[in-house]
């Protein structure tokens, strides 16, 4: 039996998901998260594949009041349709078999709207004026804090502990690299699922494989 605990980085996660699968409402958003993790497991049955768990990594939604330079007011996040959102994702994620929550929190003293790159670009390029800015070239920047240590931490305590024999992490971050080498060199296999998502050369030395489960059908010139 090949236990296989599944890591993921929620941000990553949603951010990719939005990109292929589209706005969903937060119970189909943790359903089809949970469709996607077993898809892992489900058709590797030939290895003798059995999912140990999925640990899940995120940060609650903010609470702070920021300022919005377009609107010129300051902007109550808790009375946002994203906070919501949110809320109502991660509790339905406490519903699905075999899923563990791991929240950090988020750098909310740092938060600030910023122009989203492609609107800047257009900005400066002179196709938009700053009367033609809108909400939705903006977007909101705020750091999580502790996410990062918990992946790397669950991932030492899953290998030195021998509770698996494979590790697969859903992300696309190379700050998982000493993690994944400390796993390996306690003989767990260590695959990235990076959502068809281009990764760092010096991740493919540190890690047993690339897999991912994203249709590539789905994969769009953006990728």
């Amino acid at each position: 039996m090949l236990r296989t605990a599944i890591l993921v980085d929620g941000a990553f996660y949603r951010k990719r998901a939005f990109h292929f699968y589209g706005d969903v409402s937060p119970d189909k958003r943790a359903k089809e998260l949970s469709d996607y993790c077993r898809r892992h497991i489900v058709e590797e049955r030939k290895y003798n594949s059995y999912l140990y768990r999925v640990f899940y990594y995120d940060c609650p939604p903010s609470t702070k009041r920021v300022f919005h330079p377009l609107l010129k007011r300051t902007v109550n996040l808790k009375n946002t349709p994203d906070y919501t959102w949110a809320l109502k994702f991660f509790e339905e994620l406490k519903h699905q078999r075999k899923f563990a929550l791991r929240l950090g929190r988020l750098a909310e003293e740092q938060a600030v709207y910023n122009l989203k790159p492609d609107s800047t670009k257009k900005l400066l390029d002179g196709r938009i004026s700053v009367n033609e800015l809108t909400e939705n070239d903006f977007f909101l920047s705020i750091r999580q804090k502790g996410v990062d240590m918990r992946i790397a931490c669950d991932i030492s305590s899953l290998a030195f502990k021998k509770q698996v024999d494979r590790i697969i992490l859903i992300s696309g971050d190379s700050d998982f690299v000493p993690a994944a080498k400390q796993a390996r060199r306690e003989g767990v296999d260590f695959i990235l699922d990076p959502m068809r998502m281009a990764i760092k050369d010096d991740l493919f030395e540190h890690i047993d494989g690339v897999r991912t489960k994203v249709p590539k059908q789905l994969t769009t010139q953006s990728d």
